[in-house]
């Protein structure tokens, strides 16, 4: 401005001239007079003089003017009329009024035009300015005034010569030096505020070169118009809007004006020059030096409470005050933004003045207003305040959180975002300082408002909103402001659930919004920060409700709502508060961080997410192991040594380290205490390695790499680092139980293994949890083709046998049972213990395993198939499971069984046959030798080691002869049986089970050399004889009616063992030790009357009979007696003794109710007993058998029989049956031409299709009826005997099949025996 003004007057005159040249063409009427001639120069024409603009010319005049001083746009003007007519004192004010008021318009309207029109002569408008200047001084109307004021600020705008404003500026000084009062320096007052205002750089030229202006500017302060005081306010306004000026005016504020002007504003009246009066108080405020001096000036009373004011002065604060108790919005506002604009400054120094002045319960007051302007503008304020802690320890908090709460629901009603944000700020300010000794909400109805109030502001759609909402959120999840009884658990879940839902949808939306190329990766990169923040500021949110769930675990009140009823349903508890923030943290938390995680990694959020993390092991004590396992299986531990391997090396991030540690610390503590697949530490092993990760972890920061090195490294190693690698051995050890598999299986088990003999070479010994560790990574990470170190498995060896139980080291993993049982020098020493634990660790449900056929085979667990791949690579493990089946706990010994029973039954190409049984010899040997009193003082796992036995007995298919191991099994067992009693059906059904196998499955020979060994067992024979003398007692007992009533099983093989022993007593006449005594009379009346009997149990009975009719009841060693006094033998009775005719008779009925029964192995009993009781009928008298077999049941039973389908006389008992009725043609049982359509039958079926036994069956029928001649159609007959005959080889040729040999029900039986 300087610079110009100085080339402006270079162009026109000196300054002095310029200025008296100035001053004369405002004051001399002379040179007024000659402008108007030079103005003149030429008439205008006569189409100017219209009537529309009569009133704007002077019309006396006018046509003197030359044509350029005509405004070439309407409102038709012509300057130099209005240079004669405005100040012509004969024309009306009101014609010069609506003069002004057209310059104005065409000013505003035609803007380039007029300013042209004005400027076509410096002299000429430099003149115009003085007579509009010349007018506002003489003029009283106030619109006149006004006018002229608002064309010459805007004239003196558009004309930009610094020549105008000289002159206004002299003229406004003179006017104000030269006035006897200042009642009429208002419009001259008027006029230099609003060119200042105008104009701004006036303001520094003003107070340079106008110095004298300002003690015009304090005597208007005391004069009492309020008008002239108020543009003065207005003046000073503008002058301190001006920093230079302002700098310039510090002295004079300082010394002369504060005092005046707090005074004037105090006493201010008018609503004009209140106004003006805030307006300057806010250009002053903008400087600290004067709000030092105004407050200075308020002597604020601080530490009594109020405020002393001593005479004379004025207290800012109260004056301020005084304006917001008004009922007028605008002054609120503005007393609000000043009060604001001091606190700017300095809020701690400022705020005690406000705090005393009981300013915040005004504020607060105001944030019931409806206008937005004032809501925010106190928002503003308010924020301010809370940096005072006075602000709280006074309680105005506690007396305005209801206001800010309503305020808050009601402005978020708003769609003024700017108010939301500021209104939430002051929310967390609130929340984030107010002192935990002061309760800020006094009822729980407010505290539900506020988290609702949060929960809408958190769900909105506009993301600034959001994250103060959230920011808030985690202020207000503070144990102080929640602690009002009840606490509302059910509106903190809501509100914990919107942030976190909004979180997601946010970071959901930049997912499917992200850019791509390079182009957009600045964008992406401001989404990503928005991202962090947000995120960022909602897992404080969430720790803070983790660590306020945590606080309330110790507080009684706070576990539950107290005014909730006993018999109401209480959800809104602590308890489900807690759970809902684990759930929460699973399926929110946790997959939002680690999706933000695959894109950047930032320390400050992953410092919160991991003491978040740690928070939750404590809110929900019940599941803090689930919830460590469950993060151990999500690789927590790879991404936490990861992130301190990144950020915490050195003392960088110290923090980081800290919490991740932590973090670590307490996971493994969990972990460690609450295994799945090994025994938990004592209390004291828990302290020691507790203290061990506590000291290590924190100094762990290395990568994998860096880590496998470490633990390879073979110099000497000393305490810490030891430390560090204990520590790293279990990280890896937890990372890896929980398949969270981060490093090379290879490399980790070559570090292991220098590890171990790191350890070895210096002499020391790992602890127990460490070394367990150690086992379990070398088991693992063992490759199937690569072995362990010899001097590594030495290293081991001596290590475990330090270790007074094993089970302290183990860990249940099929992967370290093969590591044990594969490795010869460590099966040699631990492999009984190993599989002892093996199998007291598995829960699989095993008895879906046993007695299955081949067939139908159950899928294997995986952890069998893996020990069965063991047992097959090393058979002689057998023998330890066999010791394991005598020598473990009976629920362990009978896995052990059944997997043994298993194996054997899918291994069939594995033979370890005579290696299980000579084992079992020397255990059995053992057990009879060293127990005398057995079986009270014996094992009471001999029944398991008894089914093993029989199981291998079993799988024996073919028929073999019996060696000395054999036959001393067979001495053994035979003689265990002699020293139980019939109570023991543990122990002797799998006895029975195995002679009984034994007798059946083996060559002739070998059948007469063990019937020898047996019979010489006179205990075994006189058990029998008990066992058969209960069958009469079992059928009287409930229990002995019941299939599988153990009993009853027993009593089965009691009777299957005594027919084979006489069957192969009577066939090879054998030596006789013992007989055995049978009542006869019950036999027949059993089979008589039979009662609900199981059909085994017939059918054992049925075969003994078959075989004492067989033998014509000579045995040596059965001997049939009566069950009382011997009776008067009838004639026919005497013929078939020891048997009665009407026993005969009952038998044959009885013998046909069992065949209706339609049982196949009762059938197959049946027919055989039929056919020896006939043979021995007809050995002694023929007519009876004749006669027995011509009863007209046998052909009504054999009708029955055929009935079951058009194939069922090919079931090979009715074949039998078939067989026996044409043997006695004589009896008509069946008639040729019946026989006949058998035959046509059985020659249209494929013969090849049938069973061995049906053909064998259906042969021994077609020789009958050859012999008997009954055979009516020969070609059939040829037909029949030609594929008889082509099948004969098979059926001779025929090995028993392996299904001769079932075990139905827990007793073995042979199908060929029961059939005879």
């Amino acid at each position: 401005m300087r610079a110009t003004r100085t080339r402006v007057r270079a162009q026109v005159a000196p300054p002095n001239a310029l200025a008296h040249k100035l001053r004369g063409k405002i004051s001399s009427p002379t040179e007024r007079g000659a402008m108007a001639e030079g103005l003149a120069a030429a008439a205008g024409p006569p189409w100017l003089r219209r009537d529309d603009d009569a009133l704007l010319l002077l019309e006396r005049a006018h046509h003197r003017h030359d044509p350029r001083w005509v405004l070439p746009a309407a409102p038709r003007l012509c300057l130099a009329c209005a240079l004669e007519l405005l100040p012509e004192p004969g024309v009306s004010m009101i014609r010069k009024k609506h003069l002004l008021s057209c310059f104005q318009d065409a000013l505003l309207r035609h803007t380039s035009l007029v300013t042209q029109l004005v400027a076509q002569d410096q002299r000429v408008c430099i003149h115009f300015i003085s007579v509009l200047f010349g007018l506002l001084c003489s003029v009283e109307d106030g619109s006149v005034v006004e006018l002229c004021i608002e064309v010459l600020v805007q004239l003196t705008m558009q004309l930009k010569m610094e020549q105008i404003i000289y002159c206004l500026l002299d003229g406004c000084h003179r006017e104000l030096r030269d006035m006897p009062s200042m009642r009429s320096s208002l419009t001259t007052l008027t006029l230099l505020g609003k060119l200042v205002d105008a104009i701004p750089v006036l303001a520094e030229e003003l107070v340079r070169e106008h110095g004298g202006l300002l003690g015009h500017l304090l005597r208007g302060l005391v004069f009492p118009s309020e008008g002239v005081r108020a543009s003065v306010c207005y003046l000073y306004g503008k002058l301190y809007s001006s920093p230079v000026a302002a700098e310039m005016l510090s002295g004079h504020f300082r010394e002369k004006l504060c005092p005046l002007f707090l005074s004037t504003f105090n006493d201010a009246q008018t609503k004009e020059l209140q106004i003006n009066c805030l307006g300057l108080l806010r250009q002053l405020l903008k400087y600290d030096l004067f709000v030092s001096m105004i407050m200075d000036k308020s002597k604020l009373a601080e530490g009594t409470g109020s405020i002393d004011v001593p005479p004379g002065e004025v207290s800012l604060p109260l004056v301020l005050k005084k304006f917001l108790l008004s009922r007028d919005e605008t002054l609120q506002v503005a007393s609000t933004h000043c009060i604001t604009s001091v606190l700017v400054h300095a809020p701690v120094k400022h705020a005690p003045a406000f705090i005393h002045a009981d300013i915040p319960e005004f504020l607060f007051e105001h944030l019931s207003s409806s206008s937005e302007v004032l809501i925010w503008s106190s928002y503003n304020c308010l924020i301010l305040l809370t940096e005072e802690p006075l602000f709280f320890s006074k309680c105005h908090t506690v007396y305005g959180i209801e206001a800010v709460v309503r305020s808050l629901q009601e402005s978020l009603k708003m769609p003024n975002t700017e108010l939301h944000k500021q209104g939430l700020l002051l929310f967390a300010e609130i929340l984030t300082r107010q002192p935990e000794e002061i309760r800020l909400f006094t009822s729980s109805a407010l505290c539900r408002a506020a988290a609702h109030a949060l929960q809408e502001a958190v769900s909105s759609f506009v993301l600034e909103v959001a994250i103060e909402a959230v920011n808030a959120t985690s202020a207000f999840l503070r144990k102080d402001h929640q602690s009002t009884p009840p606490v509302q658990y059910r509106a903190l879940r809501a509100l914990v659930e919107a942030m976190l839902n909004r979180c997601v949808e946010f970071s959901q939306t930049l997912l499917n919004l992200r850019p791509s190329g390079r182009a957009c990766s600045r964008d992406s990169e401001k989404a990503i920060l928005r991202e962090r923040n947000f995120l960022l500021s909602t897992l404080k949110g969430f720790r803070n409700a983790c660590r306020l769930a945590v606080e309330f675990q110790n507080e009684p009140l706070a576990q539950e709502n107290p005014f909730t009823a006993p018999s109401a349903e209480k959800e809104d508890t602590l308890d489900d508060f807690s759970e809902f923030l684990l759930s929460s943290c699973d399926s929110l938390c946790i997959p939002m961080v680690l999706r933000y995680l695959e894109r950047t990694t930032q320390p400050a959020l992953m410092d919160v997410f991991f003491s978040m993390l740690h928070s939750l092991f404590v809110i929900v004590p019940h599941m803090k192991e689930k919830f460590s396992k469950k993060l151990a299986s999500s690789s927590f531990i790879q991404l936490t040594l990861e992130l301190k391997a990144r950020f915490c090396s050195g003392q960088s991030h110290s923090a980081l380290n800290q919490v991740c540690s932590s973090f670590l610390y307490y996971m493994c503590c969990n972990l460690l205490s609450a295994p799945e697949k090994t025994e938990p530490l004592s209390q004291e092993e828990l302290s020691a390695v507790s203290e061990l990760l506590q000291c290590g972890l924190p100094q762990i920061s290395m990568r994998s790499p860096e880590s496998l090195a470490f633990l390879s490294d073979c110099q000497y190693v000393e305490g810490t680092a030891r430390q560090k690698q204990y520590c790293l051995i279990l990280l890896f050890y937890l990372a890896f139980t929980h398949e969270d598999r981060f490093v090379s299986d290879a490399e980790l088990f070559v570090a292991v293994q220098s590890f171990l003999l790191s350890l070895q070479d210096q002499g020391e010994r790992p602890p127990l949890v460490v070394l367990r560790a150690s086992i379990y990574l070398l088991a693992v990470c063992q490759d199937k083709d690569s072995a362990l170190a010899e001097a590594v498995v030495t290293a081991i060896r001596k290590f475990l046998e330090d270790i007074s139980d094993l089970r302290l080291i183990y860990t249940h993993h099929p992967l370290l049972l093969r590591f044990f049982l594969l490795s010869p020098e460590l099966m040699s020493r631990f492999g009984h213990h190993v599989l002892e634990l093996w199998f007291s660790w598995e829960h699989n449900s095993y008895e879906e395993l046993d007695d299955v056929p081949a067939a139908g085979q159950p899928t294997l667990p995986a952890s069998s198939v893996a020990l069965f791949q063991v047992l097959r690579s090393s058979p002689s493990i057998l023998l330890i499971l066999l010791d394991l089946v005598y020598s473990s706990p009976v629920d362990t010994a009978h896995k052990v069984l059944i997997i043994l029973r298993t194996f054997l039954r899918r291994n069939e190409d594995v033979q370890v046959g005579g290696l299980i049984r000579g084992h079992f010899l020397l255990i059995l040997q053992h057990l009879l030798v060293e127990h005398d009193d057995f079986p009270l003082g014996a094992s009471g796992n001999l029944p398991l080691l008894l089914k093993l036995l029989s199981s291998v007995q079993l799988r024996n298919q073919s028929e073999k002869e019996l060696d000395s191991m054999a036959m001393k099994l067979l001495h053994q067992v035979s003689k265990l049986c002699g020293r139980c009693s019939p109570v023991d059906v543990d122990i002797l059904q799998p006895s029975f089970n195995f002679l009984y196998w034994s007798l059946h499955q083996t060559t002739p020979s070998s059948q007469k050399r063990a019937a020898a060994v047996l019979l010489s067992c006179t205990a075994l024979i006189e058990l029998l004889e008990k066992m058969l003398a209960l069958t009469w007692a079992e059928a009287d007992s409930p229990a002995g009616a019941e299939a599988s009533s153990p009993r009853t099983a027993l009593l089965c093989s009691a009777w299957l063992l005594t027919a084979s022993f006489s069957a192969q007593q009577h066939k090879g006449s054998l030596q006789v030790h013992q007989t055995l005594s049978v009542e006869l009379d019950q036999v027949v009346k059993s089979l008589s009357f039979p009662k609900k009997k199981p059909a085994l149990l017939s059918a054992a009975i049925l075969c003994f009979l078959r075989t004492a009719l067989q033998q014509n009841f000579s045995s040596a060693l059965v001997a049939l007696v009566p069950s009382g006094a011997s009776p008067v033998l009838a004639p026919e009775d005497a013929v078939l003794a020891p048997l009665g005719m009407s026993q005969v008779l009952y038998l044959v009925i009885g013998l046909q109710n069992l065949l209706v029964q339609k049982d196949p192995l009762l059938s197959h009993a049946c027919v055989g007993c039929m056919e020896a009781l006939l043979d021995f009928l007809n050995a002694r008298s023929p007519d009876i058998a004749l006669h027995v077999v011509s009863q007209p049941w046998n052909r009504f039973l054999l009708f029955t029989l055929l009935d079951a389908g058009d194939s069922s006389f090919l079931r090979p008992e009715i074949l039998r049956l078939l067989t026996l009725f044409v043997q006695y043609q004589k009896c008509s049982v069946l008639s040729p031409e019946e026989v006949g359509h058998i035959l046509q039958n059985v020659a249209l079926t494929d013969l090849s299709t049938l069973s061995d036994s049906t053909l064998q069956a259906l042969r021994g029928f077609f020789l009958q009826v050859q012999t008997s001649g009954l055979q009516a159609d020969h070609s059939v007959t040829q037909t029949l005997q030609a594929s008889l005959q082509g099948l004969s080889s098979r059926t001779s040729s025929a090995q028993p099949p392996l299904q001769d040999m079932p075990c139905l029900g827990g007793v073995a039986v042979s199908l060929s025996h029961i059939r005879g």
